[in-house]
């Protein structure tokens, strides 16, 4: 717990920052949700007939997995909040819309004959009676939304909007459990938070509440004057900020990174560099998703330069075969991402993270490991806990198992240091690696030869957008500057300290750029 505390103490003011955002996103996408809901909730309550589609519909919605949904929207709208926001809205719809509905739906038919006898019109009828007798029922359905937002905005750190996902992917990547706890613990506080106000303005609101309070009219409109304005000024904190945002967006260079230690660690020095050495500001995108994530954000414009790795550009993204060589990969990639995609690739960094297989060291001792073609000859034995993208990769297991002939016994597939983890705990005898992890020292394993050269290599190399370049040249000879500078002995140690000895990327980054004398 001391360890925690210390943690906390030491970086309170990004928890408090990631805090704020993730409360503006959730409450904005809750509030857009029941703008969209409640009038979608009187519509079919009013067309009985448009009912079973809508409600299927919002429940087909809710049924698809919040990262599919999220990696679908990033060609159409990109990363940052914007997808993030999308996605609670769309998920919030269910309860919002099915509770105004039954709510409206299920008043007795009597009352409503009442009103209609005291000649009421539909639309008096719906205000004055249907909409305050159905709005306990509502406001249990903005209050399920409203919770469910705040754990599923932890999920817009995946596309880079921030939040206190961040800490929680973060924590993942890097086994840091504190870290984790720092991004949960708060977001678990914010939900409770949340459900405790939005039942507080429930009861303020409800009919029957109405009835009991001799002062219930005054309560009434204190609460709805209190919902009117704190809505308004979320819209207009919204309004604002997208402005900001966009009016800032052409003297701003936004680096990106995928979502593990060392391009957390690459994408700040890229920022560093370019702060230093340019008159240029930085946004920093960092810890998106995977391969796809990133690349889609550069492709698309909404990043403009990230780290990437050549046999990654070669055989994920141009879908070639593997080649060993490395100048020839640079350069088919150089060739091939610079006529399809106007991106061109910088100089490289100096490391070579190529793909490898690690065990625990009692796993190579017992079954005589050194070499990958020692492992195919028991892989029928043994658990292989590899990383998502792994699995479904032509430089990953599905070429390595042609070109070593293995069948595991069985694949589970888990992300980030967790599956070091999973090792450890003997869950899984085999994962995936990169050459450069620092989490191999620490967890003391023996990586095993690629003796038959199957993985390419990966030769880190800064990626960004030509029309980036011809706006900004200076950031080529900025970038430049840390080419070669990073041997693969250089990175592994530099994951060390993230990884294992718990520094922050943007300190080990600055640290390393300021003893090459890079920066200032």
């Amino acid at each position: 717990m001391s360890i925690f505390w210390n943690y906390v103490t030491a970086n309170y003011e990004q928890i408090l920052n990631l805090l704020g955002k993730h409360l503006y996103l959730s409450v904005f996408s809750v509030l857009i949700a029941i703008i969209i809901g409640i009038p979608l909730g009187i519509l079919i309550s009013k067309e009985p007939k448009l009912s079973k589609p809508i409600i299927g519909l919002t429940n087909v919605i809710q049924a698809i997995p919040s990262l599919a949904l999220l990696g679908f929207l990033i060609p159409f709208i990109g990363i940052g909040s914007t997808p993030a926001i999308v996605m609670v809205v769309l998920y919030s719809l269910l309860p919002i819309v099915k509770n105004t509905y039954t709510g409206l739906t299920n008043i007795d038919g009597d009352i409503l004959e009442a009103a209609k006898g005291i000649g009421l019109t539909k639309g008096q009828t719906m205000k004055k009676v249907q909409l305050p007798l159905a709005l306990p029922m509502i406001m249990a359905g903005i209050r399920i939304s409203a919770v469910t937002a705040v754990g599923l905005m932890t999920i817009a750190a995946f596309v880079g909007a921030g939040g206190l996902g961040y800490l929680v992917f973060s924590g993942v990547q890097t086994v840091d459990n504190n870290m984790i706890l720092a991004g949960a613990i708060p977001a678990c506080i914010l939900a409770l938070l949340i459900d405790f106000l939005v039942g507080k303005l429930e009861t303020s609101l409800s009919y029957t509440n109405k009835r009991r309070t001799s002062h219930s009219k005054s309560s009434q409109k204190k609460a709805k004057r209190l919902l009117i304005s704190f809505g308004c000024f979320i819209l207009i904190a919204a309004g604002v900020f997208s402005f900001y945002s966009n009016a800032k967006a052409k003297d701003r260079i936004v680096i990106g990174s995928k979502n593990f230690s060392e391009q957390l660690i690459l994408g700040n020095m890229l920022a560093d560099l370019i702060e230093d050495k340019t008159d240029l500001k930085v946004d920093r995108k960092l810890n998106l998703g995977g391969t796809q994530v990133a690349f889609s954000a550069l492709n698309n414009g909404n990043i403009d330069l990230y780290v990437d790795y050549t046999g990654t550009g070669l055989v994920d993204i141009l879908k070639q075969n593997p080649d060993n060589d490395p100048d020839r990969v640079y350069q088919t990639v150089q060739k091939e991402f610079n006529k399809k995609y106007g991106i061109e690739l910088l100089k490289p960094l100096g490391f070579n993270n190529t793909y490898a297989l690690a065990v625990r060291q009692d796993t190579a001792k017992q079954y005589n490991l050194n070499t990958i073609s020692d492992l195919a000859k028991v892989s029928n034995q043994l658990i292989l806990g590899p990383t998502i993208e792994f699995p479904n990769r032509k430089d990953g297991l599905i070429g390595l198992s042609e070109t070593y002939q293995m069948q595991f016994k069985d694949i589970k597939a888990v992300d980030g240091g967790l599956r070091y983890t999973a090792l450890n705990n003997q869950k899984s005898d085999v994962i995936d690696a990169f050459s450069t992890d620092g989490l191999i020292k620490n967890f003391r394993l023996k990586v095993l030869k690629d003796d038959k050269h199957f993985f390419p290599p990966y030769y880190a190399v800064p990626m960004i957008k030509e029309e980036t370049l011809k706006e900004h040249p200076e950031i080529k000879k900025a970038i430049n500057s840390l080419s070669g500078k990073l041997s693969d002995d250089k990175m592994r140690e530099l994951n060390y300290k993230v990884d294992s000895l718990k520094q922050s990327p943007s300190k080990v980054a600055k640290e390393f750029l300021q003893k090459e004398g890079l920066i200032k």
